[in-house]
């Protein structure tokens, strides 16, 4: 009964809890494994930012139950954002489930797992679905472990938990809270541990990362908490490459965009939320910026850091979305020139604030407008990828390629993917490549043989 498969869906956020979920159950003498049919636990981490992310979890749900049918003692849990979410009315749909756990008890699972076993093993009768949704203070201190001992090139580390902004068409604040800082020397002190284990490169992970601790700890010298933080981490060593995500445009001042071109490890890339190129429904998704301040924060980044890379994420078919509002969005898009884009066709959140327009707009349209916005994105993503072509790049080698023999794959510091021939040793430095060839998602590249040491290189 010691085997555990996570599965997890959504954003980077949710990764990261469902990593910590692994570490503090292997220090419980579980097994994590990758195939579900070898697991007899299995738990989904959910998402509830679109429709079609809790119905994909349900989905699998409904399946796993079946698979109890045939095996009693087999152990179903739900935990994360569509658990918080529905709650109740989940388990409506899903009686079944062993096991419902909130996001701000990802860190109780452990002890739910030992009891719910200890209850079957017990040969009682099988016990009523464990729940446990209620907010934690302190919670946000808790997704800090990491698998002990195991190697992350690359690695997320949450610095926070919630959301203060009321986005109309967002259900996070609901499921996440509201914000929450880490002390900063915690978090360094978890950095520092994943430096010593090899880790080259960390992603700071806040639902708006760049507000941390801004109403919980003191500016110093002009410098929010974040910045400090950027600071702190830009000092450790053996970490070689910073990223963050996901900003608010509201939480860029000049402090921060000073750190562009200053803290050297601090990758050109960012992930900069757009939502709609309209001020008009900008104002109604009650985002706190007009298009004109977005394009003058990224203004003042290039300037900092002219190589910088730009992705995004844009809601299409928003009630009330016009042609004209999308086809400022496009304008707005091409002007830009986003290299990389998350599209997403509006669906209706309950308990939003957006929950009462309804969702107006055709599917057909929203399904016009979405390929429209990729296919923009697809020319600006290949040509910018094909500029690269005859450079030399540095690459964080990440591992195998998933094809073709003696085939590695890393990341650029724009968080450009690199593929090459290379070998194991190569795993986790920092090696340079020549592009040969890129598409629209993958540069395809050549080890500098006279950049890496000769007993690393050799193929």
């Amino acid at each position: 009964m010691n085997r555990v498969h996570i599965k997890t869906y959504g954003c980077q956020m949710n990764e990261r809890d469902s990593e910590a979920v692994a570490a503090m159950l292997r220090t419980r003498g579980y097994s994590i494994v990758d195939d579900e049919a070898e697991a007899d636990v299995v738990l989904l981490n959910t998402c509830s930012v679109r429709d079609q992310a809790e119905q994909k979890a349900i989905g699998k749900a409904s399946h796993l139950n079946r698979r109890k049918k045939r095996n009693p003692n087999f152990l179903v849990g739900v935990m994360g954002c569509m658990a918080q979410n529905r709650g109740s009315d989940l388990l409506d749909r899903l009686p079944d489930l062993d096991l419902l756990v909130g996001t701000q008890k990802f860190h109780a699972v452990p002890d739910h797992l030992d009891n719910l076993i200890s209850s079957l093993q017990g040969q009682g009768p099988r016990p009523s679905t464990l729940v446990d949704l209620e907010a934690e203070e302190g919670s946000q201190n808790t997704i800090r472990d990491h698998a002990p001992g195991e190697r992350q090139v690359s690695a997320f580390v949450s610095i926070m938990q919630g959301c203060n902004m009321k986005c109309s068409y967002c259900i996070v604040p609901k499921t996440r809270g509201p914000e929450r800082g880490r002390p900063i020397d915690d978090i360094v002190a978890e950095i520092e541990q994943l430096a010593a284990n090899g880790t080259k490169e960390v992603t700071l992970l806040g639902q708006i990362v760049n507000q941390y601790g801004i109403r919980e700890f003191p500016f110093v010298d002009g410098k929010s908490p974040f910045v400090q933080l950027l600071e702190r981490v830009n000092a450790i060593e053996g970490i070689e490459r910073i990223r963050f995500t996901s900003p608010h445009p509201s939480g860029f001042k000049q402090d921060l965009i000073d750190c562009y071109g200053r803290l050297e490890k601090l990758c050109e890339y960012i992930h900069f939320p757009l939502q709609s190129g309209s001020d008009k429904l900008l104002k109604a998704m009650r985002r706190p910026y007009t298009v004109e301040k977005f394009r003058r924060i990224l203004d003042a980044m290039r300037a900092r850091c002219p190589d910088l890379w730009v992705s995004t994420d844009v809601i299409v078919g928003y009630p009330g979305e016009t042609e004209e509002d999308f086809d400022m969005t496009c304008e707005v898009f091409e002007q830009i020139g986003f290299d990389m884009a998350f599209i997403f066709k509006y669906s209706v959140r309950p308990d939003t604030t957006a929950e009462a327009l309804g969702d107006p707009i055709p599917a057909e349209v929203k399904d016009a407008r979405n390929k429209l916005l990729l296919d923009k994105l697809q020319a600006r993503s290949l040509a910018r990828n094909q500029s690269l072509v005859g450079q030399t790049l540095e690459v964080l080698v990440e591992g195998p390629a998933r094809r073709g023999e003696n085939r590695f794959t890393g990341r650029t510091r724009g968080y450009r993917k690199v593929v090459f021939d290379g070998n194991e040793r190569l795993v986790g430095q920092l090696v340079p490549v020549t592009i040969r060839e890129a598409t629209v998602t993958t540069l395809d590249g050549e080890l500098v043989l006279s950049g890496v040491d000769a007993d690393v290189a050799a193929l």
